[in-house]
């Protein structure tokens, strides 16, 4: 009998409005996939309500919460004790998504910095991993995390990672993990493979970060999570491995990471 591959789709944005009408669709596709889990990030605290609904819904969804750095100038500066009080829920997973953004919003770089070390605290504090969203800020972003966790180790995921071989290594020195999004597979992303194959195979999670970056075959459509197989399917490749032994070695490298998700029991969340 030929059985799918589990694997998991580790960041993703089930409370955006593209999955509105037909949310459960979309979640049911992706396990019919294989992908029996996936991690939906609220990014501005003011939604986390809506997105721990989600969660609290459908049994393959966990979350995540924390304010994203385009937002950081916007909304309200969140506490430690906010992010802490949050983690209690049962299916809250991980901080963030923060991070730091000079792409777009480098006017807003010192609130993002204030932003991204409040959710670092918050890590030390609970134990759950950080997820860092960097862009165009690789100097900034290595710095701050490594003053953090010389003060204080965390664990840590480098969401969608598109950066450079020194942020890689920077992260990747202080044993965090880098997440394949459907960049890398890309027909252009090349380099971006490079720096992913001088990876440790057991630092590697992939994920879909939809709506957003839809791996071929769907560049250019709406993302979903059960495309995180074709992210998958092109990593595997990276590492010279079949798509089965790729999935399963990011499903141990996940419930390393994530152990809270890794534990959980439906029997631990009443609706």
């Amino acid at each position: 009998m030929i059985t799918t591959p589990l694997i998991t789709d580790s960041h993703c944005h089930l409370d955006f409005p593209n999955f509105d009408e037909a949310r459960p669709d979309y979640i049911s596709r992706a396990t019919q996939a294989g992908v029996h889990r996936m991690v939906s990030i609220c990014t501005k605290l003011r939604t986390e309500p809506q997105v721990r609904a989600i969660a609290e819904t459908f049994d393959p969804v966990f979350y995540a919460a924390g304010t994203h750095p385009m937002s950081a100038a916007e909304e309200p500066l969140a506490s430690v004790e906010e992010l802490v009080k949050l983690s209690e829920h049962p299916k809250f997973v991980g901080i963030g998504e923060t991070g730091l953004d000079y792409h777009y919003t480098a006017d807003s770089a010192e609130v993002q910095k204030t932003s991204l070390k409040i959710h670092i605290e918050a890590a030390q504090e609970t134990g759950l991993p950080l997820i860092i969203h960097s862009r165009d800020a690789d100097d900034d972003m290595a710095q701050i995390l490594t003053d953090g966790y010389r003060a204080r180790p965390y664990t840590c995921v480098m969401h969608c990672f598109s950066s450079t071989p020194g942020l890689a290594r920077a992260a990747l020195d202080l044993g965090f993990y880098l997440s394949m999004s459907g960049i890398t597979a890309f027909p252009k992303s090349q380099e971006l493979r490079d720096i992913f194959a001088t990876a440790p195979l057991e630092r590697i999670l992939v994920e879909t970060d939809s709506p957003y970056l839809a791996p071929p075959p769907y560049r250019g459509k709406q993302n979903e999570p059960s495309y995180v197989v074709h992210t998958a399917q092109k990593a595997a490749e990276v590492f010279g491995l079949s798509y089965e032994d790729f999935a399963k070695a990011t499903e141990a490298n996940f419930d390393r990471l994530f152990s809270k998700a890794a534990s959980w029991s439906p029997a631990q969340v009443s609706v």
